[in-house]
């Protein structure tokens, strides 16, 4: 994926380790868990979206903000945009 281009996501409630790459959804990992919202970039990155704020919209669809920065060091990082359910990188 090169800057600017645009992937389709889908929303899956699963756990991250479930997700495939372009995934977002709502997780829980336990009884006591309140869940947490999760993605998986489309270069496979998984990520935590706790310290964002989430829209969902009416076909299911969410809308992340900020952007989304994953950095794995020292394989790289992805970092872009996941509106209404498309990933934009920057």
């Amino acid at each position: 994926m090169a800057v600017g281009d645009t992937t389709p996501g889908r929303h899956c409630d699963v756990q991250l380790h479930k997700m495939e790459p372009g995934d977002y959804g709502f997780a829980v990992y336990g009884p006591e868990d309140e869940g947490v919202w999760m993605c998986r970039a489309p270069n496979g990155y998984g990520g935590n979206l706790a310290n964002h704020t989430i829209s969902e919209h009416e076909d299911g669809t969410i809308t992340v903000s900020p952007s989304i920065l994953i950095q794995r060091p020292p394989e790289g990082e992805w970092h872009g945009y996941l509106e209404r359910g498309v990933w934009r990188e920057v």
